[in-house]
């Protein structure tokens, strides 16, 4: 639900004067005044961007990428299209991050060009992970399918011969979604290197893929005295829903120290649902005096029962489709 503060009640100029104002804390109400901006707003807006201090910029657009995720209703797309084009790198990777919820296939070829010619590796590995939405959504048959196969052929010469090892990762994991052929012996390559952070890519990756076959490395890493490893094999078990995690995640649960391992503990098992789970996060529930893990705990729950639901709406329609062909 949105909670701005309706904007006729602050003069843009104050927003701008504040914004230019590095002795006083920018205040967290006038973030609200660059959703839906105005286009005589944004205009003044970039009129005064060069005067804006470089820290007082970053800390902005990091509030108003918190916001977003927090607020699904604001929408910042005009200011972050108009500062892709930012001198400062920071800037433009920023910028890319604020578009995470747009949709349109007309941003697919802004962040390609951004991919192959920015002069930032931060920025085009920035690109790069923006671009595996559209990786999602051209398998879904959202957007056109040579769109899909344009982004699909960038992000693969990206994975295969980009000169940073970053770009080549971020394009690694973009294509999670895919289907086509040529990304499993990718995966499988960058599975098998000794670097942590490769393992990592291809666990994000095989998390993306919602196929299966990944199981086998996924468990394996389940374990991993990694904890950056650990935590993302249990994220890609959640994703992909392996039954053959929920003990061994139920098991370790209990006895997780990192905090962040524990949160995606208690997510994935929401995701695999089965025996047990339930009544495990029930008492985690009753006996945690963490209030942001209880908070997540009650989210758990919530998706539990949607999980458990749609089980059992896919097994009754198995059934029914077999009586069918019984007929």
């Amino acid at each position: 639900m949105g909670y701005a503060m309706p904007k006729e009640e602050i003069s843009f100029q104050k927003v701008l004067e504040a914004l230019l104002d590095d002795s006083e804390p920018f205040p967290p109400l006038y973030l609200y005044q660059f959703s839906d901006i105005e286009p005589r707003h944004l205009e003044a807006l970039l009129a005064a961007w060069p005067r804006v201090s470089p820290t007082r910029k970053q800390s902005l657009l990091e509030d108003l990428e918190n916001l977003a995720e927090a607020d699904t209703l604001l929408s910042f797309e005009d200011l972050a299209r108009s500062l892709l084009s930012d001198t400062e790198p920071q800037v433009r990777v920023l910028a890319i991050r604020l578009l995470w919820q747009w949709e349109d296939a007309k941003l697919a070829p802004v962040l390609l060009d951004m991919l192959n010619k920015d002069a930032s590796p931060l920025v085009r590995a920035a690109a790069a992970t923006a671009l595996g939405q559209f990786i999602y959504l051209g398998e879904i048959e959202e957007i056109p399918e040579r769109t899909l196969h344009k982004v699909e052929d960038n992000l693969l010469a990206a994975a295969q011969a980009a000169d940073d090892t970053l770009v080549r990762r971020r394009a690694l994991e973009a294509l999670g979604f895919s289907s086509c052929p040529e990304l499993p012996p990718l995966i499988e390559a960058a599975y098998a290197r000794k670097e942590p952070d490769w393992v990592i890519s291809a666990l994000f990756a095989m998390g993306r893929s919602a196929n299966e076959r990944w199981q086998k490395p996924v468990m394996a890493r389940l374990g991993d005295e990694n904890p950056d490893v650990r935590f993302e094999a249990v994220r890609a078990a959640g994703e992909l829903a392996l039954k053959a995690a929920r003990i061994p995640l139920m098991d370790a649960l209990e006895e997780e120290e990192d905090a962040d391992i524990r949160a995606a503990m208690i997510w994935s098992l929401s995701q695999i649902g089965g025996e047990g789970v339930e009544d495990l996060l029930e008492d985690l529930l009753d006996q945690t005096a963490d209030e942001e893990e209880a908070d997540l705990l009650e989210e758990a729950l919530d998706n539990l029962e949607f999980t458990e639901g749609l089980a059992s709406f896919e097994m009754f329609d198995f059934d029914a489709d077999e009586d069918n062909e019984g007929d």
